[in-house]
Formats: C-alpha cells, sequence, structure tokens
C-alpha cells in the first residue's frame, strides 16, 4: 500500500467513527472526491449529510462553505456580484460562496431552477463568468449538493441536464438500530455545556487537498484491459436499449464510469480495473441518470432494480 493509499484509508476510518452507520456512503463519498465528481446526497432530514460533508472538509484541511438554498435564493448569492465602490468609482468583486474547494449546497430541490443552473457552470468548467470576465475556482473544487425525497413539498425537480453533472446521486437511508445506538453514545460522550452532538471544528486534519490531487494522479496510472471497455460499452448500450427506459446512459456517464472504477481499484490497493469496480459503481452514477417510462414506473420498478437487472444481463469478460 501506498503512502497516499494509507492517509485515504485512515481518513474513511475516522470519518466512519464519527458518522455512524454511513461506511458505504462515506466511501463512495471519498471515490467522488478523488474522481474529481459531484455528488447528490439525498434522504430526510436529520440523517447527518451536513455534518458528513463538513467532517470530510475538516479532516482534508479545505477550504469549506455550505449555502442554504431557500425559494428565494438568487443565483448572484451564489456567484457573487460586482459592487461599485463610491470611494474608488469602480467596480468590486465581491464573491459568492462558489469560490471554495468545498461548496455545500444544502436542499438543492428547494431552491427554482434559475439558482440550480447558475451551478452548472462551475462544475463543468471549473471557473464562473461574472459581466462577462472568466474567473477560476481553486483547483480542488467540489460541490455536495444535498436534496430531500422529491415528495416532499415544496420542492423542484432538478433537470437531466443539471443530474448528469452530478458523477453520484447517494442515498442516505435511517441507520440501524446498533449505529444508532452508538451514535447516541458518541453524542453523550462529546457533549459540553451549551452544545449538542459532535462539533466539526475539533477535528485534526489528516490530509490536504494536495494529496487529493496527487492521489488523482496516482488513480490515472491504473490500467484497464480493453475486454473491459468492451464490457462498459455493453453495459451503457444495454441501458439505452432497456424497453423499461426513456434515457440510458450518456456518453459523459461512460467517462464518468470508467473514471470512478478506477477511483474504486485505486482504493481497493490494486493497479488494474476488474469488472467488479465496475459494477460496485454502477448503482450510485447511473440511478439518476435512467429515466423510467412512465408504465414502468407504474409497475412499480425503480432505478436501483434496473442497474441490478442490467449488471445480471450483460456478460462478465473472463
Amino acid at each position: 500500500m501506498s503512502d497516499l493509499q494509507q492517509v485515504f484509508k485512515q481518513l474513511q476510518e475516522q470519518v466512519d467513527e464519527i458518522i455512524v452507520g454511513q461506511g458505504t456512503i462515506v466511501h463512495q463519498l471519498l471515490v467522488a472526491a478523488l474522481t474529481g465528481g459531484h455528488v447528490i446526497l439525498e434522504g430526510v432530514p436529520g440523517t447527518g449529510k451536513t455534518l458528513l460533508v463538513k467532517v470530510l472538509a475538516q479532516l482534508l484541511h479545505a477550504q469549506f462553505r455550505r449555502v442554504q438554498l431557500t425559494p428565494d435564493v438568487l443565483p448572484s448569492d451564489i456567484l457573487g456580484t460586482n459592487i461599485f465602490d463610491f470611494q474608488t468609482k469602480d467596480f468590486t468583486l465581491k464573491q459568492g460562496p462558489v469560490f471554495t474547494e468545498i461548496l455545500l449546497a444544502d436542499e438543492i430541490n428547494r431552491t427554482p431552477p434559475k439558482t440550480q443552473s447558475a451551478l452548472l457552470e462551475a462544475m463543468q468548467e471549473g471557473q464562473v463568468t461574472l459581466d462577462g470576465q472568466s474567473l477560476p475556482l481553486p483547483d480542488f473544487f467540489w460541490v455536495v449538493a444535498t436534496q430531500n425525497p422529491l415528495e416532499f413539498e415544496g420542492t423542484y425537480p432538478l433537470p437531466e441536464a443539471q443530474l448528469d453533472r452530478f458523477l453520484f446521486k447517494l442515498a442516505v437511508n435511517y441507520p440501524d438500530k446498533a449505529a444508532e445506538r452508538q451514535m447516541l453514545l458518541n453524542v453523550q460522550q462529546n457533549q459540553n455545556p451549551g452544545q449538542t452532538g459532535f462539533q466539526p471544528g475539533t477535528i485534526e486534519p489528516l490530509a490536504s487537498t494536495a494529496d487529493l490531487l496527487a492521489a488523482r494522479s496516482a488513480i490515472q496510472r491504473v490500467t484497464v484491459q480493453n475486454p473491459l471497455v468492451e464490457y462498459l460499452l455493453n453495459l451503457v448500450e444495454r441501458t439505452r436499449q432497456h424497453p423499461d427506459l426513456l434515457l440510458g446512459a450518456s456518453p459523459r456517464a461512460a467517462v464518468a464510469w470508467l473514471e470512478a472504477a478506477k477511483t474504486q481499484a485505486w482504493l481497493e490497493r490494486r493497479d488494474y480495473l476488474t469488472p467488479d469496480d465496475l459494477k460496485t459503481i454502477a448503482p450510485p452514477l447511473l440511478r439518476h441518470r435512467l429515466i423510467l417510462r412512465p408504465e414502468a414506473q407504474l409497475d412499480g420498478l425503480n432505478t436501483d432494480s434496473i442497474i441490478a437487472g442490467v449488471l445480471g444481463q450483460v456478460p462478465v469478460p473472463r
């Protein structure tokens, strides 16, 4: 195991100790950060979505900003704006929260589409355009958006074009009883007068964004054999031909799938890709990109069941 792999193994173990019962979500978030892909965290309120991102930012010693998205938030509230200074007789840029390394966009589905789309250029291009001027974002720029399930009132579904910009959609469920018991014990041990729960600011960093960028370079050295490229193409093609889907995986999804699978292999301390790496990445990578036909929804199907079916139908290379 390389020093970098050991660092991120320890980082994941540290997060697992703090955010009890969400080990799979923690691992998938780490895969996304190392791949350079943005994430949607979906779950009911109170399941620790915001805390999880804060803890990761603290352990990575990354600049962190959070924006609470509501129906009255404007694009300028996220990107920033030029303000006229009467003393200097010139415009001064007031940067918005997007100028950071880790941006937590809380409850992204509670803000209107115009504001949602303000993040598109930043997420895709790593820059922001204000008054015709392109302003670069940090080398490590990562958006984690949380949202409540769409059946809750007062929400705006994200359009397909924006959903495809997110690498993963992770479903944060309630922890099991044993994990929740441990969480309550941890809260009791860490509680101070006037405070409730865990305070992220008390964590010592284990890594840096420089380590993360160095790990991305190491991940690019993971080798991919031609049969696995064909296997991935067959999986993508199967989603596009599936009778229960209106929309299958895009070419962008295929590229993201390969890159995320290489990260999965690297975290498993391998320098080569396997079919299991592609299978492990499939659910979080595809569940927000596949669009079901209305009749399939009426039959009670969901994207996760479709993904499982596709993985079972496409022959695995030997």
